[in-house]
Formats: structure tokens, C-alpha cells, sequence
């Protein structure tokens, strides 16, 4: 298990808590192993579920590393403690993020990815709350460091985020626009973002504008697919476009 320092919540000045994370899954690809994917649970779920959706997809040449979430107070669930990757409030472009919990988590999951072979293409992608989780990370990759400033030790080539959001998108191009190799980096690296149309939770205007906010700090290849009658899950076809994407985008050679 790893463990996290950081401050709980927006804000607060209490002195740092350490978090656990749960266990960590692995999918082991039944090919050659070409890629491996971190993938990142929605609140309240784990490790354990996401890799039982992603062992059924036709993509043998992909090992994938399904983390759990350390379990905290979660503001939007009244203080409730849940698997979390980073406290959260209401969803909205005025929120106030939980930087650390977020910086925390970004470097659970490059560490995870750190002792990967160098041949071997490496990528995050999540649901809900781990697709903000993964797009954190894209933007970390593109600036090149943490938050905090730490510099950020994996080069990305792939990102998945379904039904999710971009934490801090209103702040995003100034912070990429201000250097020539955060641009390079961010136009160079595929997102793929899905969103149903019905999502009641995570609403569907925020995968729009998720899109259109990583568009315009400079990420030139965004595939945003829309889902009509889909709420907050997943379905068949939307994991069949998600392996056709990864697939396409990470050229792999073959199964054997």
C-alpha cells in the first residue's frame, strides 16, 4: 500500500492527515504486452470492479492497473468517509478543488506507472470521479509538474475519461499557454472523453465543456463521443468504442 500526505478539504490549516490506499488490482494482458493503463474508480467504488469491467475487452496487448482509492471525508457526501481520490464538493466552474488530494493521488498513479518497461506505452483513464482523477493527470504531464511543483515523471500517451470533468478547467490555458513545452506536450497527447446525454450526476454539460476547455489550452487531439439515453454508467458500446480508440491510438503490433 502507498500512503499520501495532504490537507483534508478546501482550505483547511489542520496539519496533514495520511491517507491509505486500498488495494491494487492488475489485469495481466493475455498478448504481448504493449501498454499498460491505469484505471481509476468512480466514488465510493474500487479497484476490484473496474478490473472486472476491463478484463472482458478484446485488448489482449494491455496489462491494466486498477487501484483503490484511499477512504476520506467526502464533502458533497456531508463528510461521509468513502473511496475518494480527492475530497470533492458540488461539481461547478467555481468550485474550490482539493489541489493536494488531487496532487496526492496523480502521484499514487505514476508511481504505479514508474516501473514499467520503457518499451512499453503508458497511459490513465477513469470514470466519474477517476476520469477527473485521469484528466488531472493529462494536465500534470502537460505542464510538466504537480501542483504543488513537483515535477511530473511520466510520459503519458494515452488518457480515457468517461463521464468525468476537468478539475480547475477555468485556469487551465493560462497555464499551459505560458510555456512552449507544456504546449508540445499538450497537443501531442490523444483524450478520449464519452458522456451520456441522461448523466443526472455528473452532467452531461460538463463533459461538454470538459472537451472545449482542453481544446482551447491547446490539447489538439480530443475525441469527445456522446452516448443519447446513457446515464451515469457505462455500457457495451461505449467500452467497445473506448478499446477501438485505444487501439487505433496506440498502434500495437499484435496479439502474440
Amino acid at each position: 500500500m502507498s500512503h499520501a500526505q495532504f490537507h483534508m478539504g478546501s482550505g483547511s490549516r489542520t496539519a496533514p492527515r495520511t491517507l491509505e490506499f486500498g488495494k491494487t488490482h492488475v489485469v495481466r494482458p493475455k498478448g504481448k504486452h504493449e501498454a499498460t493503463i491505469v484505471w481509476l474508480h468512480g466514488l465510493g467504488d474500487n479497484g476490484l470492479s473496474s478490473s472486472q469491467l476491463l478484463e472482458s475487452l478484446p485488448l489482449p496487448n494491455i496489462k491494466w492497473i486498477c487501484p483503490t482509492a484511499p477512504t476520506r471525508p467526502v464533502a458533497i457526501l456531508g463528510g461521509f468517509p468513502c473511496t475518494a481520490w480527492f475530497d470533492m464538493g458540488e461539481i461547478s466552474e467555481d468550485g474550490v478543488n482539493d489541489w493536494e488530494g488531487l496532487d496526492a493521488s496523480a502521484a499514487h498513479i505514476a508511481n504505479l506507472l514508474s516501473t514499467e518497461p520503457a518499451d512499453v506505452k503508458v497511459g490513465v483513464g477513469g470514470f466519474s470521479m477517476g476520469a477527473a482523477m485521469a484528466l488531472h493527470s493529462a494536465t500534470c504531464f502537460a505542464i510538466g509538474k504537480y501542483g504543488n511543483g513537483i515535477q511530473y515523471p511520466i510520459n503519458l500517451r494515452a488518457v480515457v475519461g468517461l463521464s468525468g470533468w476537468v478539475p480547475g478547467s477555468r485556469t487551465l490555458r493560462n497555464k499551459i499557454e505560458v510555456s512552449y513545452e507544456a504546449r508540445r506536450r499538450a497537443a501531442s497527447l490523444p483524450i478520449l472523453l464519452s458522456h451520456g446525454i441522461s448523466d443526472d450526476e455528473v452532467l452531461y454539460k460538463y463533459g461538454e465543456k470538459s472537451a472545449q476547455s482542453l481544446s482551447s489550452a491547446g490539447f489538439h487531439y480530443i475525441t469527445f463521443k456522446s452516448y443519447e439515453g446513457l446515464g451515469h454508467y457505462t455500457v457495451p458500446r461505449e467500452m467497445i468504442d473506448v478499446s477501438n480508440w485505444l487501439n487505433s491510438r496506440l498502434g500495437f503490433e499484435g496479439s502474440s
